[in-house]
Order: structure tokens, then sequence, then C-alpha cells
């Protein structure tokens, strides 16, 4: 050791010193002694570890992580499996051959009571065989579909099982642009070992989004919150959480050209989709309203700008027809929402409930013209049952209408179970026009025809303004 240095605690830091100045060339020419303070006993070290600790946890639990502790126990993984029709081709024949292929799905929910009623997304469960949900404790449940609608892209689970945490459920109403928001769900299911949620954070970007399917979609978004918190592919069906640990909106899709989150995620208000379940829950289909008129968007001025919609069609005995509402009226508000789309009319429609009154104000005239909703007539409408598994209802001209149909009469589907669907081709909203060579007239002619066919049969049904033929094949059982 060179001349002049002290061996005790502060060595090691003496000779960074020393190779510091040596390589510069020299040496210290002065006696250099490091004093160090004396070292705190074991119980003060605990204690002051102990309290910077404590300090440092306080510091880090911010509203952020109390949200999502609060919530994220009640975020479940959604695991479906369903069986799908795919073509192939062969190598010894030219032609596509159909072949059936079971696929899995994966998306995200949340446990919204202590009896294990879970909401999610329709596009995570539609078309499911088998839906396994999986918490983040590690327990797995066979869940059935109580209810699912597409319009609104909402369906309702249920699980049996005991101590279930539960999210608690805000409001979409007046939420702030730039206030927080979190995303939770479980993005890639069980690629990871743990059933834990994962926890992205952003803000609130805008409200009222609406959103135009791509053309492989059949859902178009109306009145969406949009985040900057990344949602992703399995995100889907899980809550979108304010601040306050409350659930204001369920994360259903993602605007991107890589398919992974660019920032702008998309969610269900919680107050649409919360009416949507109840309705699910207590009838099994949403009870949507109707006030018996139609609208148009718009032309707009020369920079593509419009102001309120226009009447196109009225339906008589309508509430529209009875609070004298004519075609060709531009209604520029509603509740005092400017209505500037069409689609600002149909989100709406969406939000609105039977029973519920609405004010509008028309242009031209000085005072708003109320209306009270109505149930949709195919709502209201008497049901006859077809096939045990269909149900049916007459085409009015309030149904004709309300469903934009081309046709006059025939027996409209409005309720079909899945397995009668795949083995049929029938699905809802299609209307049954005619039997074999007889006219449908009625819902009760429709199914009194089905009732009693025999062999081949081809059904003409009217499906998205156009007629399509089905053929089913009946086979009776001998006497």
């Amino acid at each position: 050791m060179p001349r002049g240095w002290s061996a005790h605690r502060g060595s090691a830091i003496l000779m960074v010193l020393f190779v510091a100045c040596r390589s510069e060339g020299r040496t210290p020419d002065a006696e250099l002694v490091v004093e160090s303070p004396d070292p705190l006993s074991a119980p003060q070290l605990r204690a002051d570890t102990r309290q910077r600790s404590e300090t440092l946890d306080g510091s880090r639990i911010t509203a952020i992580v109390k949200a999502a502790a609060r919530v994220a126990p009640a975020v479940v993984s959604v695991n479906v499996i369903r069986t799908e029709q795919v073509q192939t081709r062969s190598f010894f024949s030219p032609f596509p051959m159909p072949r059936t292929r079971r696929s899995r799905g994966l998306g995200s929910g949340f446990i919204i009571d202590a009896a294990g009623v879970i909401l999610t997304n329709d596009h995570v469960v539609r078309d499911a065989e088998r839906i396994m949900v999986t918490l983040p404790d590690g327990r797995d449940f066979e869940a059935e579909l109580v209810g699912t609608d597409q319009l609104t892209d909402v369906a309702v689970l249920r699980i049996q099982g005991d101590g279930l945490p539960v999210a608690h459920l805000g409001t979409s109403e007046g939420l702030l642009i730039g206030e927080w928001s979190l995303a939770i769900g479980n993005p890639f299911g069980n690629l990871f070992s743990n059933a834990e949620p994962s926890v992205t954070a952003g803000v609130i970007s805008a409200t009222g989004r609406h959103i135009i399917p791509s053309d492989d979609e059949r859902v178009v978004y109306f009145g969406m919150i949009q985040t900057d918190a990344s949602i992703n592919p399995g995100n889907s069906g899980g809550p979108l959480v304010n601040s306050m640990g409350e659930v204001i909106g369920i994360n259903s899709s993602i605007f991107s050209r890589s398919g992974g989150s660019e920032g702008l995620g998309f969610a269900i208000p919680i107050d649409r989709a919360w009416r949507v379940a109840k309705d699910l829950m207590a009838f099994g289909e949403v009870k949507r309203a109707w006030l018996g008129f139609e609208v148009d968007a718009d032309g707009g001025d020369i920079w593509g700008r419009s102001r309120g919609v226009v009447v196109s069609n009225v339906s008589p005995s309508s509430p529209a027809a009875r609070a004298g509402i004519s075609r060709g009226d531009r209604v520029v508000t509603a509740d005092g929402r400017a209505l500037r789309t069409q689609l600002d009319f149909e989100s709406l429609m969406l939000d609105l409930t039977a029973g519920e009154s609405l004010s509008l104000d028309i242009d031209g005239r000085e005072e708003a013209i109320t209306l009270v909703a109505e149930e949709l007539p195919s709502i209201s409408a008497d049901r006859v049952t077809a096939l045990e598994q269909m149900e049916l209802v007459t085409v009015t001209l309030e149904i004709r209408t309300e469903r934009n149909l081309r046709y006059e009469s025939g027996a409209l589907i409005v309720r079909i179970e899945r397995d009668l669907e795949g083995r049929i081709g029938l699905r809802e909203g299609d209307v049954i026009l005619q039997i074999n060579r007889t006219a449908v007239a009625s819902a009760e002619q429709a199914a009194q025809l089905l009732r009693q066919a025999a062999g081949n049969v081809a059904v003409y049904v009217e499906r998205n303004g156009e007629v399509t033929v089905r053929q089913l094949v009946f086979r009776r059982s001998r006497g």
C-alpha cells in the first residue's frame, strides 16, 4: 500500500481516489484520513428502513392503484369453444369442400352481482357452444349464456360460485374529457402462468363517438366512449374504469392499422350496457323504444356540414303521427342534443326506453314537440311458435316501417334458437314470404304450413331487402 494511506473502513473509496490520481501520472502528496460515521445498531437500522419503506409505499398508492385494486378481482377471462364451417380444397378435387372444425376464442368480462352475473361483449361469446370463465384467483366456472344483443354488442353470462368479487358500477353520464380512465382485461388469456388481469391507464379522449364497421363486421357502434388507454385483442368485454374504481364502460373495439393498440380504444357506455343487461335478464331480449318515424341525413352545405336530420317516413298511428310530425320535417335537436347525422338519431334511439318522453325541436316551428316512446311493434305484437324453437309475428304496416321491409305481408322471425338456426339456415329478422307455392299472409299460416311440411320444402324469405330461397328437408316419423 502506498505511503500515507490509512487502512480502515473507507479503504474502498480511497482506492478509487488513488486509481484516479495515478491515471493522471501523479500520486497524492499528503496524508488523507477518512472518518466513517459510527455504524447504526441493528434495531435502529430496521426502524429506519421500515420508516422509509412506509413513506415510499404511501406515495406509490395513487388513485389509479386504488381504482385498479378495487375492480381487478372481479375481472374474468372468458374462454369459448365454437364449431364453424370452413371451405377446404382437396388435391383430388378442384372444388372447395365444406368441413367442420372447432375453434377457441378469448375475451374478458366482469362480475356485477354476487349471484354470478357477468357482463361481456356479444362478439366474445357469439356462436359459442361452451363458455368457461376464469377468475383472477384461478377458479374456473362453466358459464350459462343468459342473453345477448348484437346491436349493442352486450352479452350477459351467469356462473354459480361462492365468495364472488363484484365490480362497482358507476355512470357514463357527465364524463370529463381528459379525466383518468383504466382499461382492465386479459389480452393474452392463458399464455401467462397466472389469471390476473392487466391494467392500462389513459384518459377519456372523447364521448359520443360513432364507429362504422368494416366490411367483415356487422355491428355499428353508437355513442361510444373513446380512450387512449391501451385496449388489445382479448381486452374485449373488460371494464373501462374511472379513477374512483367505478365501471363506466365495456371495452369493445379499437381503431388500428397494425392490429395493436394505437391509442384509439372505444367502450360501450355502462348506462346503456346495464339497461340492456336488465332487459336480457328479465325478458331474454331488449325492449327497444319506437317513435314511428325514420330519418335521412341532411344534404349539408358546400363544406359537408349538416344541421338536423330530415324525416323520411312516418308510420300511421305512431307516436310521431299523433304528434303531428310530417315527412320532410327537419329535426334539429332531441332533448337538447344536436342531431347532425343519422347516427346521432340511432344513438338516441338506443338509449330510449318505452314510456320515456322526448322533446324534439323542428326547424320552422316555434314550440318543441313532445313524444312518448312506445315498444317496437314487433315486440308488442302477438307471437306464434313454429317448429318449437322459433317465434313469428305477422307483418303489419307498422312492423314494415319499423324494419324497413320491402314486402307488405309475411311472417317475421323475432326469435330462433341457435340449434334450429344452424340446421335450417333461417335467422332472426328474416321474413317468410312463401312456402313452396303458398304465399304467407300471417304468422299463424306460416306456422301451420311448416307444421304440415314433408319432404323437400322451398322457403322464400326476405333478408336485408333481398329475396333468398332456403331448401329444407322435413322427415316425418311414422305413426
